[in-house]
């Protein structure tokens, strides 16, 4: 059982070539205040001197040691090395350090070329992999001590970064928190042991160890604590005596550190003796951490196993390197028209679910969009009674009309139709931009490929533009015809509006006999002609030659009131001009009214047949105004489908390779970038190392370790 330790080492060892921590492996973590004696139970447990040492802040960056025993008679052959004992670090790559003293050097080198000289952190860890045949398998992590003052170039919040970085590593649920607590202290104020238990309440996985034995006052012990009386842990605890300042000064060795240790332990704790000491430390940790490894092997397994599928499928969509650039660039630039015309038609692999795109845009710019606007136009919008009463007295020259005038309705039904040529060019627009946002659509999801060559993508984007560029005026022109076609023509003979028409000539008719009806019967028609006031003749029965002349009649018959109601009727036909000659004060006309110079009323009552010749022009352009708009709604869909989709779906593969294959274009298009190829290099060697991973478990079932 021993043995699964290596292959965590070996696992570590594989990630660690690729610079991920991406999988939590079991290992044991040092923490506990500054100056509590971490790293002397470090180097106790090596067996030499390898860390810097000093007062203040010293460990500054996470430090990963990797125990490896070795066989004795087996260190020169398997490892280029002049001792039984060697050290490698991951930054220095092979180089084998067999001077302890050096590797200490290479520990505060590292440590101050990222973190400074001036006690700075950093959580960027320092990996040092020891192999010695007088260690037993570990993976320990040494952890900044826990401080509370800032001192040296370090920020103010030095405490709370310090904090963080070790619940970085602690809370990795694969980890043994080794929690150091010097004896000479109280138990009850433990850092150490409080940060342990914030991550592990119920200290399943904390062993407690208390340093500093030999320092404790006179006439106290630490008994009570050693037998977890003062605060139980569940792992345990262990004491430990560590070197002092002037030992290491007078260089006394680890070995006689240890063995002073145990007599120690014999002389202050004797029934304690065999159970703390820096042996029994290494070998219980040993212990814990073989059978924590045990225990978290399977789930490892399934995360391995999980992000090999992972990578694997994130390297597939990075592509392999180009071989045959003309294939490859034939293969990118169909599959691009291909998924650009799937978005269209809804077929693409990749459909959205936020919003619509593509072609079921386009359907709701047709008939939600461009229906509703349609529909919004109102057929008399922007016309009044008295434009339409204008046009139609405009249209009839010098001489009263006994009907309404055809060219007065066709002026005005035009001047409607033409409002619905906007809204058409704005439907056309709202298409176009669709179609460029697909560009975009099918970079994003449905091609991926082009993402590796930014300068194939940038020259796509620019050829499809340019196309729907090109068909953008094509498209309009055809729409702008769409309305002057209907312009050019008023189809009166259209068979909706002649039925629209027939239902108004009867309502006209119905009108025209009430009214017959109402006329006196005893008075015979040939004696019903007779003299009106102003000299004029009227016909009774028929309608008065004009609107005006009956209002003069009654005007007369009204007395002054009605000369001024009669003066009315000149409004919206005459304008207000200069005085006329003869005019002046001296004038014979002196007195008399000029029509020209009556102020125009805001607002008068139509007579009877204005307002019976204003409702017809309404129903007339209503009802020739809806035919029209039902023809709009219908024709300018199918001709941006026509000149612009379509054309676009069914020449955009044609144009992408006319412009884009070309011998001299192939190694400049396909020119990856470096971002690209640096995504792909690292998926790959994190692929490889997962699956050299998930080997190293398959040994451990072969061997039955596990």
């Amino acid at each position: 059982m021993d043995a699964l330790i290596p292959v965590i080492n070996k696992l570590q060892d594989v990630f660690n070539t690729v610079g991920a921590d991406i999988i939590q492996l079991p290992q044991i973590a040092v923490v506990g205040t500054q100056s509590s004696g971490k790293s002397s139970v470090l180097e106790s447990l090596v067996g030499r001197d390898l860390l810097p040492r000093g007062t203040g802040v010293v460990t500054r960056r996470p430090l990963i040691l990797q125990l490896v025993n070795v066989d004795p008679g087996d260190a020169r052959k398997n490892e280029d090395s002049d001792g039984e004992e060697w050290g490698k670090f991951l930054h220095t790559k092979h180089k084998i350090y067999t001077d302890f003293d050096e590797i200490r050097q290479e520990i505060e080198n590292e440590t101050a070329r990222i973190s400074g000289n001036n006690k700075g952190i950093s959580d960027e860890p320092i990996h040092l992999k020891i192999f010695s045949p007088r260690v037993v398998n570990l993976t320990l992590v040494d952890l900044p001590g826990i401080t509370k003052v800032p001192v040296g170039d370090q920020p103010k919040d030095i405490e709370v970064q310090i904090k963080d970085l070790i619940l970085k590593h602690i809370s990795n649920p694969n980890c043994i928190i080794l929690a150091v607590t010097a004896a000479n202290t109280d138990m009850a104020t433990s850092e150490a042991l409080k940060v342990a238990r914030e991550v592990d309440p119920d200290g399943r996985r904390t062993l407690a160890v208390v340093t500093k034995l030999d320092l404790m006052d006179a006439g106290t012990d630490a008994m009570d604590v050693l037998m977890g009386r003062v605060i139980p842990v569940k792992l345990g605890l262990i004491g430990v005596v560590n070197r002092s300042q002037l030992d290491i000064n007078n260089k006394k060795s680890v070995a006689d550190a240890i063995r002073d240790e145990h007599g120690f332990l014999q002389k202050k704790y004797p029934s304690l003796a065999n159970r703390n000491g820096t042996k029994y430390l290494a070998r219980t940790l040993n212990r814990l951490l073989m059978h924590h490894i045990r225990d978290c092997l399977p789930e490892l397994k399934t995360r391995i196993n999980v992000l090999a599928a992972q990578y694997q499928s994130l390297l597939s969509s990075y592509g392999e390197p180009v071989e045959d650039q003309s294939a490859t660039l034939l293969q990118l630039i169909t599959k691009f028209a291909t998924e650009y015309c799937n978005t269209i038609e809804g077929t693409a692999k990749y459909i959205e679910t936020a919003e619509l795109c593509g072609g079921a845009r386009i359907c709701y710019i047709f008939h939600e969009t461009f229906g509703r606007t349609l529909e919004s136009v109102d057929p008399l919008g922007g016309l009044s009674t008295i434009d339409i009463l204008t046009a139609i007295r405009n249209a009839t020259g010098p001489r009263p009309s006994l009907f309404v005038p055809e060219i007065s309705f066709e002026l005005l039904v035009k001047k409607q139709v033409k409002r619905l040529e906007d809204p058409s060019l704005r439907c056309v627009e709202l298409v176009h931009e669709e179609m460029q946002r697909i560009i975009q659509h099918c970079s994003n999801y449905s091609t991926q490929e082009l993402q590796r060559f930014p300068k194939l993508h940038e020259a796509i984007v620019e050829v499809v533009t340019s196309l729907l560029r090109k068909r953008l005026p094509i498209t309009n022109e055809m729409v702008h015809n769409l309305v002057a076609i209907e312009l050019a023509y008023i189809n009166t003979k259209h068979p909706d509006f002649a039925d629209a028409c027939g239902v108004m000539n009867n309502n006209i008719e119905e009108q025209r006999r009430n009214r017959m009806r109402e006329l006196p019967t005893a008075v015979p028609r040939d004696k019903s002609v007779a003299k009106s006031p102003a000299g004029s003749t009227a016909v009774a029965g028929e309608p008065p030659a004009s609107g005006a002349d009956t209002d003069s009649a009654k005007a007369q018959a009204a007395g002054p009131q009605g000369e001024q109601d009669g003066m009315g009727n000149w409004r919206g036909m005459l304008k207000k001009g200069e005085d006329t000659p003869g005019s002046g004060p001296g004038s014979p006309l002196k007195g008399a009214v000029n029509l020209l110079d009556v102020p125009v009323p805001v607002a008068r009552k139509l007579s009877s047949r204005e307002q019976r010749d204003c409702e017809v022009i309404e129903r007339l352009i209503k009802s020739y105004f809806l035919i029209v708009r039902k023809n709009i709604q219908d024709s300018v869909p199918k001709a941006v489908m026509h000149f612009l989709v379509n054309h676009v779906k069914d020449s955009l593969q044609s144009e992408l390779v006319g412009q884009l294959y070309k011998s001299g274009l192939l190694n400049d298009l396909l020119t990856e970038s470096e971002d690209m190829a640096q995504r792909r290099k690292e998926a790959a060697d994190m692929l490889q190392a997962l699956q050299k991973a998930s080997q190293v478990i398959a040994e451990i079932r072969e061997t039955h370790l596990w």
